[in-house]
């Protein structure tokens, strides 16, 4: 089972040419609540129907004539890859999180798993490192992930978790996971060209990777 390991101080991510990174939460803590966070986040579910996978305002309502109050006044930028040698084989996931200055690293890695589902992982990681509602921009190179989230997940839903030819949903489990986590928040999703030179799709690419490799050497020094 993939997992990570929260750390205690922020930090900086490695810059593109850095060689590698732990396979681990890299020393961070997680990013603090907007002080109203907790209670603009149940408003806000209610407010938007509790969907959270689309882009969209994510406006707590308040009282006549106000317009509402935004869930956090500025993004959190999420980055996240997954990684599999094999398909099915061994996987790492990685997701970096930028809020302003601030940045945190999670990664964690899998003994027996898919790409798709290190992908979801990684989508996953990252919004639950997060803490109270927030406004933020998920960048993919996963298709699958950001599709799913933005035009698929609601169809399977209603069709009880049955594709459009009636067969099982792969990766239920995470898709549930996925919809419960973003729909705490107010997302956009992003998706680019993976291996094409985006300097934080890179990092977190690398960093996948890196966790696979600590984990197949924890395997053979155990």
């Amino acid at each position: 089972m993939a997992q990570s390991h929260p750390g205690s101080a922020w930090g900086r991510l490695p810059d593109a040419g850095d060689q590698g990174v732990p396979g681990q939460d890299s020393g961070l803590t997680h990013l603090r609540p907007h002080p109203r966070a907790h209670t603009a986040a149940g408003r806000a579910r209610r407010h938007a129907g509790g969907r959270g996978l689309t882009r969209g305002n994510c406006r707590a309502p308040g009282r006549s004539g106000d317009p509402g109050v935004l869930v956090t006044e500025t993004r959190v930028e999420i980055f996240t890859d997954g990684a599999c040698r094999g398909n099915p084989g061994v996987g790492g996931w990685a997701a970096a999180l930028r809020h302003g200055e601030r940045e945190r690293l999670v990664t964690g890695a899998a003994p027996h798993t898919t790409n798709n589902r290190m992908e979801l992982t990684a989508a996953i990681e990252g919004l639950a490192a997060l803490q109270g509602a927030r406004r933020v921009r998920l960048t993919t190179d996963s298709e699958y992930v950001r599709r799913g989230v933005t035009e698929w997940i609601g169809r399977w839903k209603a069709n009880g978790w049955k594709t459009a030819s009636r067969t099982p949903v792969k990766n239920r489990d995470l898709w549930e996971r996925l919809d419960r986590v973003a729909g705490l928040h107010d997302i956009e999703w992003v998706w680019v060209k993976g291996h094409s030179g985006h300097v934080d799709n890179e990092r977190v690419d690398r960093a996948a990777n890196a966790a696979i490799d600590d984990m197949l050497r924890k395997s053979t020094e155990s």
